[in-house]
């Protein structure tokens, strides 16, 4: 859901493993026929098109283009638009919205709950799952100290995710009317795609941000070799404990949550 540029073809090759985890999370959310349901920063649709199969009335949103577009094509059936997390609205009143590895992107939460709120029924119910308090810590902390290295200014300002505590995210929920009634933080180490070179197709993916900060004589005419600099060192500062038999491991830790938008 954030202005990052994706390659949907690229996602849907390498990085199945977001939505094939989220599978999980229906579970959760638990969806019924004739019921409106949001899947909010729906990505290419997958997740969208399972809420459906219960015979849910459904709608994705995503901020991106490119992944709105390709929704469209593989779930010609589903109604997809594009919209952000931030400001979106709703036509009539939903029983749920549903998240997956979205709300990290939100920089703003108090924005995004809010508008999750506005969209809810009394008593709808919010389903999320995204990063959590030390998410790809280790992949954080090697970014940073490379970037530092090289005489980057502030490296931390790139970071784009927001990786909340339980106690941090549960508050900002009950202060702008729901009630949590289901809240866990845990590690999922998540195999990559790609074998050995499963690590830097996820930075490249995921963790372009970090190399915005790149000055702009770098950037022009040097950026790929550059930046190729820059993940190898990351990589190698990673493989000790990231790196196991030909495969690499990212250090996710994931948040889930239900809340229930108040009656009252």
């Amino acid at each position: 859901m954030s202005q990052y540029s994706w390659n949907t073809s690229l996602y849907e090759k390498n990085h199945a493993f977001i939505w094939q985890y989220g599978e999980s999370l229906l579970e959760l959310l638990a969806p019924k026929a004739g019921e409106r349901i949001l899947d909010l920063g729906c990505g290419t649709g997958q997740l969208t098109a399972k809420i459906a199969e219960n015979g849910t009335f459904v709608q994705g949103i995503d901020s991106s283009l490119s992944m709105i577009s390709t929704a469209k094509f593989n779930y010609p059936h589903i109604n997809f638009v594009a919209a952000d997390a931030r400001d979106f609205q709703v036509e009539e009143p939903l029983d749920a919205v549903f998240s997956n590895a979205v709300l990290h992107w939100i920089k703003q939460p108090d924005a995004a709950i809010n508008c999750v709120e506005k969209a809810l029924k009394p008593g709808g119910r919010f389903v999320a799952e995204f990063g959590g308090k030390g998410n790809v810590g280790a992949i954080v902390r090697a970014l940073l100290s490379v970037l530092s290295e090289i005489g980057c200014q502030e490296p931390e300002a790139l970071n784009p995710w927001y990786f909340p505590s339980i106690g941090e995210y549960a508050g900002l929920l009950e202060k702008q009317g729901f009630d949590v009634g289901y809240a866990v933080l845990f590690d999922r180490p998540t195999p990559l795609e790609g074998g050995s070179a499963g690590m830097v197709n996820w930075i490249e993916m995921f963790a372009g941000g970090f190399l915005s900060g790149l000055s702009d004589d770098v950037r022009e005419a040097k950026l790929s070799r550059r930046e190729s600099q820059i993940i190898n060192s990351v990589e190698e500062r990673l493989r000790s404990a990231l790196y196991r038999d030909g495969n690499w491991i990212a250090d996710y830790r994931r948040i889930r949550v239900v809340a229930v938008k108040n009656s009252y």
